[in-house]
């Protein structure tokens, strides 16, 4: 063996002690049964996500579209109240929208804040957030009361860390204010805006 051999070899065996060998078992007889076995071990990294869609959107996808609900009271019921008014512009039928929360880091807060009562345009008249009520198709993914300004949270809570609910939150006007006439809130406008906020604790 030559001197550039002798340095190949040792530096072979040197390596070898850190190199990643598959398990392997050879067995051999002459008679009877023979088993030979391998072992293999497996590891799945799961990312921490935190997911929240109200209204037009993609599971597990951003989605810039603002979805807008349109309740348009008639004159001759103005302030009447009763059942109330449904709304018109909904994803998931006329005056709802489809609600989506996915997590897996632990229970949820979840809630709703505006910037204060919605406006016309003029700021001294307005409409309170708490004219609008909302229901859950689904218990376990309520939604947060609208209010004028910073909301209640509710907690939605894990089962092993895991929040994953669906459901369809629809809204109703409950007229009862006799406000002055006007178009009140809008698409980003006279404080028409609700931001729905997802958090783990």
């Amino acid at each position: 063996m030559n001197k550039l051999q002798s340095l190949s070899a040792a530096a072979l065996l040197a390596v070898l002690p850190f190199a990643a060998n598959a398990e392997s078992d050879f067995n051999t007889n002459t008679s009877g049964s023979i088993t030979a076995s391998a072992k293999l071990d497996f590891q799945v990294v799961i990312p921490r996500v935190l997911f929240l869609q109200v209204g037009t959107g993609t599971n597990l996808a951003d989605n810039t579209a603002v979805d807008m609900l349109t309740f348009t009271v008639p004159a001759a019921n103005l302030g009447a109240g009763g059942a109330g008014i449904a709304a018109t512009g909904g994803t998931s039928g006329a005056s709802g929208v489809g609600a989506t929360v996915k997590g897996n880091v632990g229970d949820i807060k979840l809630n709703a804040t505006t910037v204060g009562a919605m406006n016309n345009g003029t700021a001294a008249e307005t409409l309170s957030f708490t004219q609008i009520a909302t229901t859950t198709s689904n218990t376990s993914l309520p939604a947060p009361a609208l209010a004028d300004g910073a909301g209640t949270a509710i907690t939605l809570t894990a089962t092993n860390k895991v929040v994953n609910q669906t459901a369809t939150w629809t809204y109703n006007y409950a007229n009862t204010a006799f406000a002055a006439a006007g178009s009140y809130g809008g698409a980003g406008v006279n404080n028409g805006r609700v931001t729905y906020t997802a958090s783990n604790p």
